[in-house]
């Protein structure tokens, strides 16, 4: 049983990162927009947190899921879009703001939730910025500016995640809400 789950884990990492670093690959960038419109989203058979667990990328992103208690609601059906901040965009946020942002749990919830979207969010889809609520309760922008997808001034891989449970978007910065 034990070996099975190995290489089902193992598995589902290589094509993780198979999938976030085609969506890396190709993130927005002047004339590719209208190309990056109609890129297909790439498909994992599994939840957003199987494809966050299952990417490097994204390690830190996972951590915090697992600090808040968030696994459960992340796997849970339903349509949801996660503006996935990769390791590098964690590294931008001050030390002492991520600290402060980890040692508070009801702090961590709501920057966590602030990247969640009930239902579809594709940022490639707003010529105009267009409004989403966050389940943190906030909203985030979806827009396009000098041809890249944007998540408020965070811009957005070109080519999404499809999973079991909903959609990711790497994002290349963490997004605050306002406290």
């Amino acid at each position: 049983m034990q070996s099975r789950m190995s290489r089902t884990l193992g598995v589902a990492a290589v094509s993780a990162m198979a999938v976030f670093g085609m969506a890396q690959a190709h993130a927005t960038k002047g004339g590719e927009f209208k190309s990056c419109l109609k890129t297909p989203l790439v498909e994992f058979n599994g939840t957003i947190v199987d494809a966050a667990v299952a990417t490097p990328a994204l390690s830190t992103l996972t951590s915090l899921v697992i600090n808040a208690g968030l696994v459960g609601a992340l796997n849970g059906p339903g349509n949801l879009t996660v503006y996935a901040p990769t390791n590098d965009a964690f590294e931008k946020v001050p030390g002492a703001l991520l600290t402060a942002i980890g040692s508070d749990n009801d702090v961590l919830t709501a920057v966590l939730t602030y990247h969640v979207v009930a239902g579809p969010g594709d940022p490639r889809r707003s010529p105009i910025p267009r409004e989403v609520f966050t389940l943190q309760g906030q909203s985030v922008f979806l827009d396009s500016d000098r041809g890249e997808a944007q998540v408020n001034q965070s811009v957005a891989a070109c080519q999404g995640v499809r999973t079991t449970n909903g959609t990711v978007w790497i994002i290349d910065s963490v997004l605050l809400p306002q406290f």
